[in-house]
C-alpha cells in the first residue's frame, strides 16, 4: 500500500477510533491522547501491516492494546490526574432547532445516557470491548482480529454481553 493511500485510509477511521476511545476512557482528553498514541504506533510500525488485509481492524487492535498497556501502567501510578481531568465547559454538538430549548428532553437524555453508560461500564473489560467494537460497526471477524480470539469466542462473548446489558437495562423494555 502506498504511503499516501495508507495514511488516507488510516485517517478515515479517526472518528470511529475516537468514539471507542472515549467510551473506554470516559474522558475527552484521554480519548484524544489514546487516538494520537494509536496513530503514532500505527505509523511507527506500518511495515508490520500486511497490505490487502483489514486496516480498520489493525488500527482498533492497536487502540485496544495501547489502552490496556496505558491502563496497566496507570493502575500502579499513585498520582493520576492533572489539568486534563478538569471537565471542559464547552457545549456538545448543536441540536436541531426544534429540540434546542427542550429542557425535559435534555434531562431524560442525560439520565438514560448515564444509566446506559453505567450498565456498559459494569460489564467485564472483555464484554465491554466486544460491545464497543460491535457498536462501531466492526464485523465479528474484524472484532476477532482486533482482540486476537477465534470468531466463535467473539460470538459467545457478544451474546453474553448483550444478555447482560438487556438484564441491566430491562426497565427500558417495558
Amino acid at each position: 500500500m502506498a504511503e499516501d493511500a495508507f495514511e488516507t485510509e488510516a485517517l478515515s477511521y479517526i472518528d470511529a477510533l475516537y468514539r471507542t476511545a472515549l467510551r473506554m476512557t470516559r474522558s475527552e482528553a484521554d480519548a484524544e491522547d489514546l487516538v494520537q498514541e494509536t496513530y503514532i504506533r500505527a505509523l511507527r510500525f506500518r511495515e508490520q501491516f500486511t497490505p490487502g488485509t483489514n486496516l480498520k481492524a489493525w488500527l482498533f487492535r492497536i487502540l485496544r492494546n495501547t489502552y490496556l498497556s496505558l491502563y496497566r501502567r496507570q493502575r500502579h501510578n499513585p498520582v493520576v490526574g492533572g489539568l486534563d481531568t478538569v471537565e471542559a465547559t464547552a457545549q456538545g454538538p448543536a441540536r436541531e432547532e426544534w429540540l434546542r430549548n427542550d429542557v425535559e428532553l435534555d434531562r431524560l437524555r442525560k439520565i438514560v445516557g448515564e444509566e446506559i453508560e453505567q450498565a456498559l461500564m459494569s460489564l467485564s473489560e472483555e464484554a465491554r470491548t466486544v460491545i464497543l467494537l460491535d457498536i462501531e460497526g466492526l464485523t465479528e471477524v474484524e472484532v476477532a482480529q482486533v482482540i486476537g480470539t477465534p470468531v466463535g469466542t467473539v460470538k459467545s462473548r457478544l451474546a453474553r454481553a448483550r444478555a447482560a446489558l438487556r438484564l441491566r437495562l430491562r426497565d427500558y423494555a417495558r
